[in-house]
């Protein structure tokens, strides 16, 4: 489309009007962002090894901006969550998402990232990661193939488009951004932001226990 018909509001001189493209600032500013994404490295378990894949030159995530793997949470905005998450693993999974910085983004890669896959009754895994940090983008499969994989970031690149630089968080005054508490193992992972609902349900068992005692006696 000519610069006319995208804006025919503005007056553009006759000689450059085919040569000249009518744009926005977050328009530009997304398109810079969504072509420049630099995942972690990061795996845990059988998915990782399609995400390798992925990123091998049959795929060619050159295509897309992605392929500038990092080995630092410092310089990634993408974390690929590719695996089986275990509680011993999480605590490590928040700290490394709190070491990313503004704007960043998670993809969470097949089954048991999604909710726990085939393992989720067992006592180790967590069933879904999005229990601890939020999810943008979820990739469905056991392992997910390398193109559902290229498939979840073309709509995570999707979903920047449809971000403002006007109200994104990472620019607001007041929000100094999302910091998440890391969860604690011990005999079973604690998660942080429930310890006042876990006190609570102790106290509770607490004064079951001492009234069956009572009872008792």
């Amino acid at each position: 489309m000519t610069a006319k018909e995208l804006a025919p509001d503005i007056a553009i001189p006759e000689e450059v009007a085919d040569n000249v493209f009518i744009t926005s600032l977050n328009t530009i500013y997304n398109w810079s962002r969504r072509n420049s994404i630099w995942p972690m490295v990061f795996g845990l378990a059988c998915c990782a090894i399609e995400m390798i894949c992925a990123a091998s030159s049959r795929y060619d995530l050159s295509r897309f901006g992605m392929e500038v793997f990092r080995a630092t949470p410092r310089q990634s905005d993408l974390m690929i969550v590719s695996g089986t998450v275990t509680k011993k693993m999480v605590p490590t999974i928040v700290r490394l998402y709190n070491q990313m910085p503004e704007p960043r983004y998670v993809l969470s890669m097949g089954a048991c990232a999604n909710g726990g896959g085939p393992f989720k009754e067992g006592y180790n895994v967590v069933d879904g990661i999005d229990k601890f940090i939020p999810v943008d983008v979820y990739v469905p499969g056991c392992p997910p193939t390398p193109q559902a994989l290229i498939h979840g970031l073309i709509s995570l690149q999707e979903k920047i488009d449809q971000q403002s630089i006007t109200n994104v968080p990472w620019y607001s005054k007041d929000d100094p951004g999302e910091f998440l508490p890391i969860p604690v193992l011990g005999p079973d992972l604690i998660d942080m932001r429930q310890l006042d609902i876990i006190r609570a349900e102790a106290k509770a068992a607490e004064k079951e226990d001492a009234a069956l005692a009572e009872s008792a006696e």
